[in-house]
Formats: C-alpha cells, sequence, structure tokens
C-alpha cells in the first residue's frame, strides 16, 4: 500500500519567489513542491499539494483527506497563529500532522511565536526554507509508518 500524504500551503505562500525574499527565500511554490515530488518518489509514497488563501478551502482539504490520506503536512502561514477552526479540524481527523514554517517563527515579531497548529501536530519544523518542507515530509513519513 502506497502511503499518501496532504501538503498544505497556506496564505499568501502562492507569492514565494517575489514576497520578502530575505525572509522566504527566493524559490517559488512551484519549486518547493517539484522538491516535494522528489521526496515523495525517492520514500515511495505521494503527496496531493493543496494552496489556498482562504480558510474554509483549507478546512474543507484537511476533512477530505480523512478517507485516503496518512497524515498531512501543512505550512498554516499566518493561519498558524489565529486559525482555531484550522486546528480543530486537524484535531478532529486524527491523522498525523507536521507543521513546517520557512521562517523561524520563534526569532521574528512577537504575534508570530505562537502557533495554534502546534498543539495538535506531532512536531514542528520552523526556519529551514524548503528545507523545512522536505524534513517535515520525511519525519511524517516516518511517523505514519509506525501510526
Amino acid at each position: 500500500m502506497i502511503m499518501k500524504f496532504l501538503v498544505l500551503h497556506g496564505p499568501n505562500l502562492n507569492l514565494l519567489g517575489m514576497r520578502e525574499p530575505g525572509i522566504y527565500g527566493n524559490q517559488t511554490l512551484a519549486d518547493i513542491n517539484f522538491l516535494l515530488d522528489e521526496l515523495s518518489a525517492e520514500l515511495g509514497c505521494e503527496i496531493t499539494p493543496v494552496q489556498s488563501n482562504s480558510e474554509g478551502e483549507l478546512i474543507d482539504a484537511i476533512h477530505s483527506s480523512v478517507h485516503d490520506c496518512h497524515g498531512i503536512l501543512i505550512n498554516p502561514a499566518a493561519y498558524t497563529h489565529t486559525s482555531i477552526a484550522i486546528r480543530d479540524a486537524i484535531a478532529a481527523v486524527g491523522l498525523p500532522c507536521v507543521e513546517v514554517h520557512l521562517s523561524n517563527i520563534h526569532s521574528r515579531e512577537p504575534f508570530r511565536h505562537t502557533s495554534l497548529i502546534a498543539p495538535v501536530a506531532i512536531g514542528q519544523i520552523s526556519g529551514f526554507g524548503h528545507e523545512s518542507y522536505l524534513l517535515g515530509l520525511r519525519a511524517l513519513f516516518s511517523r505514519a509508518k509506525n501510526f
């Protein structure tokens, strides 16, 4: 059985490559998805990437994942700090979830230091640019095998 993972990219991540490159780097979201595709092939799993600026669309994707995914890799972006609804959706589906961030949210503005997602995630990886996603997928794959 091939393991499948939902990869969620939150608001404004569609602007990667042009949005504050000093913080988020020069890679585009397409670049990151390509690297994730390569890694998923190496691991022998499948990913379904979804980007949305809409909280409701992200929640709908989480709900839909419960029947055919083995875990969720999520960069909730600004929703990290504000969305109880996304937090509750992750808790409701009961799938292992890894939260990732390109920048180190704990070294940035104080309002970014609190994650509402972290308490329902199996782990959080931040500050490694696109490598945060790759490390997150590796961790999620490893954990989901034993879930």
